[in-house]
């Protein structure tokens, strides 16, 4: 609640933590359809390397310029993609929310870890989230998520959202 501009009131705070939380349960349960729902229909989902967030360079791992474009995504993993099962799991640090336009913009740390079934748990992606959440008539919604990771190489390939 840190920042400039008014900070987000008690209440609001809740609000936005609830919808962080419901984020990491919709993945974490694979409710991926639900997980799209927590973002306006113009939203975008970045998923970036720190080297190249940190050089001001654009390309990103994985970039959706719409709802729509993450509902591509989930017809693919649900429909098309076989792999070896896992799980995942989400854990989101404190949020640093600062009033921003027409809503906050919302930073904080992530790790997601991953267990494949028969297996151990592993560390699988970790860094920070860069977010913009405003109100819609159904609640607080996603207007872009931008995911910045720490590590230069990703463990085969990136299926789930993170």
């Amino acid at each position: 609640m840190t920042g400039t501009g008014n900070p987000a009131s008690a209440q609001r705070y809740v609000e936005l933590q609830q919808l962080y939380a419901e984020y990491a349960a919709a993945l974490d349960e694979a409710r991926y359809v639900d997980w799209a729902e927590l973002f306006i229909d113009e939203a975008t989902y970045k998923l970036q390397p720190r080297e190249n967030f940190d050089r001001g360079m654009a390309l990103c791992t994985l970039a959706f310029e719409s709802k729509g474009m993450l509902k591509d995504r989930i017809y693919g993993i649900e429909q098309t993609l076989f792999h070896a099962p896992y799980y995942q799991r989400h854990v989101i640090g404190p949020l640093r929310i600062r009033v921003h336009k027409d809503g906050w913009k919302v930073e904080g740390n992530y790790a997601v870890f991953r267990t494949k079934v028969g297996g151990l748990s592993e560390v699988f992606n970790v860094g920070r989230f860069i977010d913009e959440v405003i109100e819609q008539p159904g609640g607080l919604r996603f207007a872009s998520k931008h995911l910045v990771f720490d590590s230069e190489l990703i463990p085969n390939s990136i299926i789930y959202p993170l």
